[in-house]
């Protein structure tokens, strides 16, 4: 879909406005998507009371406005950093910080999923067209800092294959699966996504001792 360019009027607009106006289509993108929807940017554009040249000027495509929701949705945990350098007290530390936010966000992260998911199915049949890909992926950073410690003490194909079985237990598919799957509450499934993770961790660590 063509995209209006901004006038001159436009790019004049007070840093305040902008702000405002990308705070408001991004409050009503997460109130449509906590309901189960996955927006369009024209969708959120009517919602909003916002035009639609105006809405795609902040958002280009649904894969952009999506991704900036879920950035939205994971808020502090983006900017997670740990003091420790034992790697198991800074997982554990991750998941305490990640799991709360994810239940509460999660019909959020489900609706991102779907969009992913579709995408997907629409790449097979030749269907996407030019609508750019929606990419997740900030686990792999997030579960790569948090072994850190253990980046010199694994052979490189360890340290990742660590870090590739830690995202089995953390994020949005550990509610799916533990949640909705095993119907587990909240509290039972962070306990065993903890578990999980430890156990992990703890192998690595012995491993690499040995």
């Amino acid at each position: 879909m063509d995209v209006s360019q901004p006038d001159e009027q436009q790019v004049s607009e007070p840093k305040g406005a902008r702000a405002r106006t990308r705070k408001l289509m991004l409050e009503t993108a997460i109130a449509l998507m906590q309901q189960g929807q996955t927006p369009s940017v024209s969708d959120v554009a009517e919602a909003a009371q916002v035009s639609r040249a105006t809405a795609y000027r902040y958002f280009p495509s649904q894969a952009a406005l999506v991704h900036a929701v879920v950035d939205e949705g994971l808020g502090p945990i983006l900017n997670w950093q740990s003091a420790s350098e034992d790697p198991e007290t800074r997982v554990l530390d991750l998941l305490s910080l990640t799991m709360p936010r994810v239940a509460e966000f999660e019909a959020t992260f489900k609706a991102a999923l779907k969009l992913s998911l579709e995408q997907w199915a629409q790449r097979r049949a030749g269907t996407l067209g030019a609508e750019p890909p929606f990419k997740r992926g900030h686990r792999v950073e997030l579960l790569q800092m948090a072994i850190a410690p253990l980046k010199n003490k694994l052979p490189e194909v360890k340290f990742q294959r660590l870090a590739k079985a830690l995202s089995l237990v953390y994020g949005l598919e550990v509610l799916i699966v533990l949640k909705d799957l095993w119907g587990l509450e909240f509290e039972e499934t962070t306990e065993i996504a903890t578990w999980a993770a430890t156990a992990l961790v703890r192998a690595a660590v012995a491993e690499s001792a040995a």
